[in-house]
């Protein structure tokens, strides 16, 4: 069952209450919510709805916004693709860090934070940042796996950015390898290799038949049959009874006036 989207089962009652009520757009709560993405970092939960409703006190109290945390939240909402959850992180955040148009670049981004006193000074570091969460993203959508593992190896400052999220890797190996199992009944060993960043046949080996249930087959990698990966052919057919048109036949046997 298919849990809704502003549920979540490891939600403390707390976090809850707030939700429900009115102490959501309460500024006193940011404390709390910042608290509780630091707990889904660590022990590997994620909740959408309290993370959005922490980026959208950030929007109606920007002094209150902590690069930090919200970088976290754009770090987890990686391990959950495909899904709307980092496009809606994305959306609450100031319009300086968005990484589309002109707005991206530094000359505007000093402007931005400069006509608005009350926004904090954000450091070029923080819209990086944000820029690079949301390259790694668009990588992991398009299912470009083996670039989104080159680039992520590529700069140090990625591996910095989600140093707080733990065992990130292999959750977005767990995603990867949930998403190759939805198109595939069979693939290279090499090719699932670099899709997984699991270079050593090995760490692949065990990976695949401990967390996947698939099984290594020399050179190929065998997915067992599900309902996304069966081909199976579906016939549709539609009843049309005559007397669905029965006006129409009747009315072509009537005399003209």
């Amino acid at each position: 069952m298919v849990t809704a989207f502003d549920k979540s089962d490891a939600r403390p009652a707390h976090i809850d209450a707030i939700l429900n009520g009115l102490d959501r757009y309460n500024p006193e709560t940011t404390t709390v919510f910042q608290d509780y993405v630091v707990q889904q970092c660590e022990d590997r939960t994620f909740d959408c709805y309290a993370n959005l409703a922490l980026l959208k006190l950030y929007q109606f109290n920007p002094h209150l916004l902590q690069p930090e945390t919200t970088t976290n939240i754009l770090a987890k909402a990686l391990t959950v693709f495909p899904s709307p959850a980092f496009s809606l992180s994305l959306s609450l955040l100031p319009a300086h860090t968005q990484p589309f148009g002109a707005a991206s670049t530094g000359e505007n981004t000093a402007s931005a934070t400069n006509n608005n006193n009350s926004i904090p000074q954000q450091t070029s570091d923080f819209v990086e940042s944000i820029q690079k969460l949301t390259h790694l993203n668009s990588l992991l959508e398009s299912a470009q796996y083996a670039l989104f593992w080159s680039t992520f190896n590529s700069d140090d400052l990625y591996a910095d950015l989600v140093a707080d999220v733990a065992g990130f890797e292999e959750l977005v190996r767990v995603r990867i390898a949930v998403e190759v199992g939805k198109a595939f009944r069979e693939i290279s060993a090499d090719v699932l290799a670099q899709w997984l960043d699991l270079k050593c046949r090995e760490a692949l080996q065990k990976f695949v038949a401990d967390v996947c249930g698939w099984e290594v087959d020399g050179t190929v990698v065998r997915v067992p049959k599900n309902r996304e990966n069966e081909a199976r052919s579906e016939i549709k057919s539609e009843r049309v009874g005559v007397d669905m048109f029965g006006r129409v036949i009747r009315r072509a046997f009537e005399q003209p006036a």
